[in-house]
């Protein structure tokens, strides 16, 4: 199956100014979220941010905040025990995944929205842990609880279709910038 921009909605998970300096590679994976949130925002697929404890934890980055239409505090680790499920669009079923950590929120949310029946993709070089092994087993269950593995650029290329979009070289620029 082919995702297309007209039924997907992207979600970050808990992007917090405070929990992103420990997480492995975080400038990087952060990168690659700004990236994908400003080609969603060239082909109107809503964002939706969430945040863990943002009381303790802070709130999201500023460059992140800044691309979400709507963000889900929370406290549970499975953002779906907090209203996540309230706030996604009622006709879009394609829900891709990005954030920390790896192994505990994006995790636990993304096994919740595959129980509830969405289809689950996971942004693997846009999803971080403090901890390497932590990110690879996770993403090994994610995978094997049926949610879909894709990068920002096969998300990007999928969500424009062909070259003839009128986004085309829009997106095309973002993907180049490094």
């Amino acid at each position: 199956m082919k995702l297309n921009p007209s039924l997907s909605t992207l979600i970050f998970i808990d992007l917090q100014s405070r929990l992103m300096p420990s997480i492995n590679d975080g400038n990087e994976v952060l990168k690659k979220c700004i990236r994908i949130a400003k080609i969603a925002m060239l082909l109107k697929v809503p964002i939706i941010g969430t945040e863990q404890s943002p009381h303790s934890l802070g709130h999201n980055v500023d460059e992140i905040t800044q691309f979400c239409q709507n963000i889900v505090s929370k406290d549970h680790f499975d953002a779906c025990q907090d209203d996540l499920i309230k706030a996604l669009p009622r006709d879009r079923k394609h829900l891709v995944l990005a954030g920390c950590e790896a192994h505990v929120c994006v995790m636990q949310t993304a096994l919740e929205l595959l129980r509830q029946k969405y289809q689950v993709f996971f942004l693997v070089d846009a999803i971080g842990s403090r901890r390497s092994l932590d990110k690879d087993i996770a993403l090994q269950r994610l995978y094997s609880a049926g949610a879909i593995p894709l990068t920002v650029e096969m998300l990007a290329f999928e969500w424009l279709g062909s070259a003839t979009n009128p986004s085309f070289k829009e997106v095309l620029n973002l993907l180049k910038e490094q």
